[in-house]
């Protein structure tokens, strides 16, 4: 019903607060969606996750320029969220109310998504219990790998496909 990197992504995001890793899951499934379309229900998720990266380590900036992102986004994603069995309404006011904290420049705290499918709910928390883990715990802001993850990432993959379709663009334009 749902698919798994969805549900590791929620995970992700209500159990160990990994933002980052939130961005990683969805990223590679999302990837595998032959269009890929920039505007994609898995594109708003993976930039709310991203935007919550920023808040936490009080990139105010990156922060509110990703939330706004995702308010358009969401706009146009009505339907999809409620498909994904989140609350619409609860969302958008979650996600507003959050970007106004970091217009504010408050210090973050987390939230859970405003999941209203029960199925969806049993799942999540099933899966939690497995890994030890309670649904809608607060995120360790003295885990400094947590906070920082993006700088421990290896990029060799992602410099050589850049450099792929460089190369590529130059040679289309000989």
């Amino acid at each position: 019903m749902f698919p798994e990197p969805y549900i590791h992504y929620l995970y992700q995001f209500h159990c160990e607060r990994d933002y980052f890793e939130c961005h990683e899951i969805l990223e590679e499934f999302w990837k595998k969606d032959p269009p890929a379309r920039r505007k994609s229900i898995w594109v708003l998720l993976i930039q709310i996750a991203v935007a919550f990266y920023h808040y936490r380590r009080q990139n105010w900036n990156g922060a509110e320029r990703m939330f706004q992102n995702s308010l358009r986004l969401m706009k146009e994603k009505a339907t999809e969220i409620e498909s994904l069995g989140i609350d619409y309404h609860s969302f958008i006011a979650l996600i507003k109310e959050t970007l106004e904290a970091v217009k504010r420049k408050e210090k973050y705290k987390s939230v859970n998504l405003p999941i209203k499918d029960e199925k969806l709910k049993e799942i999540c928390f099933r899966y939690a219990r497995e890994k030890g883990k309670n649904w809608g715990a607060s995120s360790d802001l003295n885990n400094q790998f947590l906070l920082h993850k993006h700088k421990t990432r290896d990029r060799t993959d992602v410099i050589l496909e850049r450099e792929k379709q460089l190369e590529k663009k130059r040679r289309s334009r000989n």
